[in-house]
């Protein structure tokens, strides 16, 4: 126990939390073993494993994007859309969450979102299309390894985005698992370089290339962060139905300006019409499954756990496409695993709401606190309060008190 945690004590100072090394030094009676399993258990708590499984499934659904895309395209030329890809997966959201929508009733309804929102969730869905057409794109100008680079650009958006925007507050833990999990990344670059799968003689143009990725990856954040606040302050089938109505549109027009050469050069078989539908479902399953894992956690928490992609990849390219086993991945994947555990030590804090972000948030805390009436704030004015001004605020006071509507 250090000096500042005796000095802790002998004041009579409360402590926000106790170390692992202070409980198992401390005289209550139990074994160390019993404070250990107590410790891991307080851990792996339900809701923690459930982050952690759910961002495990969509780092899978992310390998299985880029197996199927690999398996249209194995030798740079085969189909070579991005465009239409997203296509399908913007289609296939539009027709599932928008036909959700128009079956609901009242103010949750189709009608009554796209009047009230649908500017704001076409520029998200603009955001989205070209984040996601400049990333795959990037890929035919620069080299894998800065990709997977510059990727991760995504991570420290989404943590200023979140700080600025939804007043989320970080502590220690959080900024060391963000940078653990970071150090997983080059370890994996190391790993495919070990394994002779990165070439820098294949770049065409690196600086095109990196700057496509560094503002894809960016506007990956900005769509992270704009789907963690509709989720947590609307709802999931919303958001997924107005991203996928105007991201069809957006992507439709895109597709016939850039891609309408490439569409009828592709020879449209059974193994490519196959493969286009499986990228597209699993696609599909990620936008849907990725704002569930975020209502479980954050954006920020999101992308720490999908940053285990690439060993996916590699145990699927052990079969499909010969690559070259190193042991170097499983020891990224380890840390990267050991850096999501710090994050997830304690929960983030959230600023108070008279921060000046305030204006970014709806009025209500929360989707369940809906209808909850505000306390009324004091007068700015140096007046004296009238009699029924100080029967309001006291109703209200002991409204909120009491935990009631």
């Amino acid at each position: 126990m250090n000096m500042a945690s005796v000095s802790g004590i002998e004041n009579g100072l409360d402590r926000p939390y106790n170390s692992l090394s202070e409980n198992i030094s401390s005289d209550d009676g139990l074994r160390t073993g019993d404070k250990i399993k107590k410790w891991v258990l307080s851990l792996f708590t339900l809701k923690f494993l459930k982050i952690l499984i759910g961002g495990q499934v969509l780092s899978l659904l992310i390998c299985g994007t880029a197996v199927t895309s690999q398996l249209l395209n194995p030798t740079g030329e085969g189909v070579n859309a991005p465009t239409t890809q997203s296509f399908l997966n913007y289609l296939l959201l539009a027709i599932v969450y928008c036909g959700w929508l128009v079956c609901r009733s009242q103010e949750k309804n189709f009608y009554h979102v796209f009047m009230n929102r649908w500017w704001k969730y076409l520029i998200v869905a603009l955001i989205d299309v070209e984040a996601n057409y400049m990333v795959v794109k990037a890929y035919h100008y620069t080299t894998l390894v800065s990709v997977q680079l510059l990727d991760s650009i995504t991570i420290p958006v989404v943590l200023l985005l979140s700080f600025l925007l939804l007043r989320v507050r970080y502590r220690l833990n959080h900024l060391i698992g963000v940078v653990i999990c970071l150090v997983g990344v080059p370890l994996m670059i190391w790993a495919d370089f070990d394994a002779g799968r990165s070439h820098s003689e294949d770049a065409k143009n690196k600086v095109l290339g990196d700057i496509l990725c560094l503002v894809g990856a960016s506007f990956y954040g900005v769509s992270n962060v704009a789907e963690e606040y509709a989720v947590k302050h609307y709802s999931r089938v919303e958001f997924l139905g107005m991203l996928g109505l105007f991201g069809t549109f957006i992507s439709g027009i895109q597709l016939v300006i850039f891609e309408r050469d490439e569409l009828t050069s592709i020879t449209w078989d059974g193994r490519t019409i196959g493969l286009l539908v499986a990228f597209a479902l699993c696609l599909f399953c990620l936008y849907s499954l990725f704002p569930v894992v975020i209502q479980w956690s954050s954006a920020a928490a999101v992308n720490l756990c999908i940053l285990t992609a690439d060993f996916y990849s590699l145990l699927f390219g052990l079969f499909l496409f010969n690559f070259v086993f190193s042991g170097i991945y499983f020891f990224s994947f380890a840390i990267i695993i050991i850096g999501v555990l710090i994050y997830g030590l304690r929960a983030t804090k959230e600023a108070p709401r008279e921060s000046r972000y305030n204006f970014f948030r709806n009025e209500s805390e929360h989707p369940s606190d809906a209808g909850v009436d505000e306390i009324s704030p004091l007068p700015t004015d140096e007046r004296e309060l009238t009699e029924e001004e100080r029967e309001q605020m006291h109703k209200d006071f002991n409204r909120h008190l009491n935990g009631t509507n």
